[in-house]
Parts: structure tokens; sequence; C-alpha cells
């Protein structure tokens, strides 16, 4: 289920390294690599009344999986980002609880 919401980077350099991201990511969180969605947002930035480029950010949105693995998906991230050649880039993560979340009408808490 981990989303990644993809700001400052474009399509064609996500698609290079989609692939290996989510395979690794996929291995870190035991888990398929059809539970992942990348999503590359158009969005057009603004500084002092120009279009400027985007800084290379990543919402990730995920059920809590603790602090290091959380840790090792913002690094496998960063290596991948970092791969394309782009310095720096910045990860943050959005965490749902089972409780709040649903798929068709039913919540994740539900046995």
């Amino acid at each position: 289920m981990p989303q990644l919401l993809i700001k400052g980077i474009s399509v064609d350099q996500v698609k290079t390294i989609s692939k290996p991201l989510v395979q690794e990511l996929a291995a870190l969180c035991a888990c398929g690599t059809d539970n992942f969605t990348l999503e590359v947002l158009n969005s057009i930035f603004v500084f002092d009344g120009s279009e400027v480029p985007g800084y290379p950010f990543i919402e990730v949105k995920w059920f809590d999986r603790g602090l290091k693995v959380q840790d090792e998906f913002a690094n496998i991230i960063t290596k991948q980002v970092h791969s394309l050649g782009i310095p720096e880039v910045e990860v943050a993560f959005t965490t749902f609880k089972e409780s709040d979340y649903y798929l068709n009408g039913k919540s994740f808490a539900e046995d």
C-alpha cells in the first residue's frame, strides 16, 4: 500500500528508477511489488514572480513499519534518486492508522 507522491522529478526520470526502486522497497517491506503506487505530480513551482524548477520531494503514505524500516525506506529512495544525477531529495512520511483506511468500505482494522 505504500504510495509515493513525487514532485520535482520528471516522469521519464521516475520511469528509469521505478523497477529497481519498487523491487528494493518491496523486499524491505516483505510485500509484493504490486502493493506500491508511484504518482508523479505535475506541479508548477513559483518563486519571486517566476516559474522555477521544482525541488525533488517525495511524500510516502503508508502504514507504520517502525523507524528502522522507515529509515531504510528513505535511504533506498534517496539512493535511487541520486542515481539519476539529482544531488538532493527530501522524503517525508505520512502514516495511516489501519482503522482510518478503507478498501471498498471495509476498514483495514477489521479482521
